[in-house]
């Protein structure tokens, strides 16, 4: 029997499957260890000294070991009636005579750069007022805005303190301008005026490819998982002190909610940061996916795959899940690589989730894609493409936009080919509809331009301009594209996702893939933000007019029943028409024009009195009650919007 046939045997699972807690528990009567270790013939406990140097954190010997006991369930236990709070651990654990050194899989708290656990009362880790911290109530529409928490504060010209630059407490600070201008808002502030719900952080998790010792300039996106529970320790003040990054990280929550945003965590399940994890070091060969050769399998790119579709990894992320939701108030996840993943734990996690917070309270959605075929136990059915419809309807998917792998590829907004079939399907967020779908209501669909693994869309437009044209040409062009773009995604049904400085026409260099790159390149460039504000405001307008159409935002199974009808006026023009006669929205009906010509087009409107409510260059024209009747001239390469 292979080490995989005996891992997936239902005698393993029968004999080992345990529902408890796990991890290191600290409170002033005693603390207790407890780690999962089925395959152990030993498992011992080191513990170093309180104290933030390097013995105690990552390179002294241990001061005192302790043998853990073994119990039902493969699960060893170490108790004391001494409070352990701040004293650092690790296991020996001896696995078919090898003894492997490893933190704690379910520690939540660690010591510089994550290598040594810590023990601590996560009570005594909460800001003043995070105990009656809320979210903020849902509205009628979901506005996703991707920040990554080095590169929004890190530009000088953010106003943020240079202590705070790059920092957890940097996305705190409030008041910050541009420069001290006193006049254009950065940070939090502008993030308050530009009119999104949520923001997505991506990785604040412990991840490895940052030195917590080193320099700050460091730059990683930091999907490569370390400690599962604990905060990455180079967002923080003080990386040497575990409660501090935990401390920084739930006041950001908090700072986040009392204005006004719901948070997104960025999760990464799918693989680790290598394979020689504390996971692996724990119970080698358990957690990963294995080919038959005994190589690891590779579907997530990263040189290894977790097996989530077995029952105690599949508990480690469910466990996990649920902990950042309960101790930091994570009001949703955004699962990496969510096609690696069984759609058995995907919909265990939203129920579980459900049942815990109410139902929808967390948002929940993922890549529905992986890099490869991955060796999943046989009859697993993954969270891929192929099976959106399998899930929960409340777990949602992105919906690629255009061409992916090709640079200079045209879309429908700089050149390409309308796709008469394919266009109505993505308006109504490709749900269901006379039996055609791919997802079962708009509530699944995470419609997106751009995010952080890709080109910016901004990148991405100029690559497809004329060469022999010149750089104001271009330049113009690129931002007409931009405008109808976020045009067409406001006009499909579905929740709106963001990259940061999208609304800016930000730029990495034309590099598509930065995980490594410079801080310099991934910098959200404040200036940039201020030079193309009027773009900026397009973005302000059009999110604030979708607000006001209930039929856009409805993401219900039948939302489809608001598009009326969707026809071609004239050549390489689409109309689409709404209605909602129900709708508590200011216009019953809607039309949305799109000329993807290089020419003006005249268009013949429905009977009726028509508000001009937003058109090429101006997305807050529905504050100026402007009449149309009869017909209507669309510029070349825009959209224009009406309401009745």
């Amino acid at each position: 029997m292979t080490q995989n046939d005996y891992f997936n045997s239902p005698e393993f699972g029968e004999k080992y499957n345990y529902g408890g807690p796990l991890g290191c528990f600290c409170t002033p009567e005693g603390t207790r260890f407890s780690v999962w270790a089925p395959t152990a013939q030993s498992v011992v406990l080191n513990l170093y000294p309180c104290g933030s140097d390097d013995d105690a954190q990552d390179n002294g010997t241990a001061r005192r070991q302790f043998p853990l006991a073994p119990g039902p369930h493969g699960v060893w236990t170490y108790e004391t009636t001494e409070n352990l709070e701040s004293t650092y651990y690790t296991y020996d654990i001896t696995v078919d005579g090898v003894t492997r050194n490893t933190a704690d899989p379910y520690a939540v708290a660690a010591g510089v750069n994550g290598r040594r656990s810590m023990v601590i009362n996560l009570s005594h880790t909460n800001p003043e007022g995070f105990t009656d911290d809320k979210a903020p109530a849902y509205t009628n529409e979901n506005i996703i805005y991707e920040v990554h928490v080095k590169d929004f504060t890190w530009d000088k010209a953010s106003g943020v303190s240079d202590e705070k630059r790059g920092k957890y407490a940097g996305l705190c600070q409030a008041g910050t301008t541009l420069n001290g201008d006193g006049i254009h808002p950065t940070g939090l502030d502008y993030l308050k005026q530009l009119g999104i719900t949520h923001i997505q952080l991506m990785p604040v998790y412990d991840y490895g490819s940052v030195d917590e010792k080193g320099p700050d300039s460091q730059f990683n996106w930091g999907y490569d998982p370390v400690n599962y529970n604990v905060p990455e320790g180079s967002y923080s003040s003080d990386p040497y002190h575990g409660e501090v990054r935990i401390k920084e990280l739930k006041q950001l929550i908090m700072t986040l909610h009392q204005n006004g945003f719901r948070v997104i965590m960025d999760v990464v399940y799918n693989h680790t940061y290598s394979l020689d994890s504390f996971l692996n070091r724990t119970v080698p060969g358990y957690y990963y996916r294995f080919n038959e050769d005994g190589s690891p399998s590779n579907g997530s790119g990263c040189g290894n795959d977790t097996a989530s579709e077995r029952s105690m990894c599949a508990k480690y992320i469910l466990d996990s899940v649920l902990y950042w939701a309960k101790e930091y108030h994570f009001d949703g996840f955004r699962f990496d690589l969510m096609g690696l993943m069984p759609v058995k734990l995907m919909n265990e996690i939203q129920e579980a989730l459900d049942k815990e917070f109410g139902k929808g309270e967390k948002l929940i959605y993922g890549e529905p894609w992986r890099a490869a075929d991955t060796a999943a136990v046989p009859g697993t059915i993954l969270a891929d493409k192929a099976n959106l419809k399998k899930l929960h309807p409340g777990i949602g998917a992105f919906c690629v936009k255009g061409n992916l792998m090709q640079e200079n590829a045209r879309g429908l907004v700089n050149g390409g080919s309308y796709d008469a079939k394919t266009f109505p399907r993505c308006l109504r967020g490709w749900a269901r509809i006379n039996g055609e779908y791919s997802v079962n209501a708009p509530s699944q669909t995470i419609g997106y331009l751009s995010c952080h693994d890709d080109w910016t869309l901004w990148d991405r437009l100029i690559n497809t301009m004329d060469e022999e044209k010149a750089y104001e040409s271009n330049h113009a062009e690129a931002m007409r594209a931009n405008r109808l773009a976020i045009a067409l995604l406001i006009g499909c049904q579905g929740n709106l996702f963001i990259l940061s400085g999208e609304e800016s026409a930000r730029t990495k260099e034309g590099i598509k893939n930065s995980f490594d790159s410079s801080i310099q390149v991934n910098r959200i460039d404040w200036n940039r933000i201020w030079e193309n504000q009027e773009l900026m405001k397009y973005y302000q307008g059009l999110f604030a007019l979708r607000k006001k159409m209930p039929y856009l935002c409805d993401k219900s199974s039948d939302a489809a029943r608001h598009i009326k009808r969707v026809y071609q006026p004239k050549d390489d023009c689409v109309a689409v028409e709404l209605a909602d006669h129900t709708t508590t929205g200011p216009w019953k009906k809607a039309i949305f024009l799109y000329n993807f010509s290089n020419k003006a087009q005249t268009i013949d409107l429905p009977e009726g009195q028509w508000q001009c409510l937003a058109n090429g260059s101006d997305s807050f024209l529905w504050k100026k009650n402007l009449c149309q009747k009869a017909t209507c001239t669309i510029q070349p390469m825009t959209a224009n919007i009406f309401g009745n």
